[in-house]
């Protein structure tokens, strides 16, 4: 394989679509719309190398996450030398947080709560998007730590029905949450970068503070919560006891 003038690698159209994961035919449309230089020409036969690879993954990356061509175009010829930092910027928000998906029976599934097997619920938790069917007897769990965590409450005591009408509150109000703390980082952090042109040297402290933000916004939610909570208990658990006292005297 030849390489630039730099040392890198390039590579034919041929080769620069297979690394690329996508066709021939796309990686022609993309250069004809100005996504990607003209290549290094040699004879008859042009040479892409890096960045024309790193232009091709963004966009295919951008896409399957639900961007429109129009957009990504747009993006991309706003600031054409972000690439390589966008795609560390998406492998940073492609990183697990949470358990692989697990495979089990859905007898397995209904011992992890104690209970019997029941396809209803089954179906309320494919409908949350926790669990997927395979075939009439085995799950995949999409999120093994929440189904996990509700089959345990459910094993204490609560129904089922009960823990799983808890999840698109817990759900929602999370999201509200999440919602509000990014527009606030946004707004102090990102969007004066964003403003002063996306400069080079100020991308890995953009980085490191997406990078950042997941772990710290996590400690500070649940740290509230378990306040709150214990707040919600004590303050319950006094209602009860005070409700009891008074039938008594």
């Amino acid at each position: 394989m030849p390489e630039d003038a730099t040392g890198g690698e390039e590579y034919t159209v041929d080769e620069l679509a297979a690394r690329a994961q996508m066709t021939v035919r796309n990686v022609r449309a993309y250069a004809g719309r100005g996504l990607i230089d003209a290549p290094r020409l040699e004879g008859r036969t042009g040479y892409y190398n890096r960045e024309h690879l790193q232009r091709l993954q963004l966009i295919r990356q951008l896409i399957e996450r639900g961007f429109t061509l129009a957009a990504i175009e747009k993006a991309i010829l706003n600031a054409p030398h972000a690439a390589g930092h966008t795609l560390d910027l998406i492998a940073i928000l492609d990183q697990p947080d949470t358990a692989e998906p697990e495979t089990m029976s859905r007898d397995d599934l209904a011992a992890l709560a104690g209970v019997h097997r029941d396809d209803t619920l089954i179906e309320s938790l494919v409908g949350l998007g926790l669990v997927e069917k395979l075939g009439t007897d085995e799950v995949r769990l999409i999120e093994p730590a929440v189904v996990r965590s509700g089959a345990a409450a459910v094993k204490l005591g609560l129904a089922p029905e009960t823990v799983i009408a808890l999840f698109p509150l817990l759900q929602s109000h999370l999201r509200t949450i999440a919602d509000a703390f990014v527009r606030e980082v946004v707004k102090e952090l990102v969007q004066p970068f964003v403003d002063a042109g996306l400069p080079e040297d100020d991308w890995p402290q953009v980085l490191n503070v997406v990078e950042s933000l997941l772990p710290i916004a996590s400690q500070v939610t649940l740290g509230i919560f378990r306040s709150e909570f214990r707040d919600a208990i004590e303050v319950e658990v006094g209602e009860q006891i005070t409700g009891l006292a008074s039938k008594r005297s």
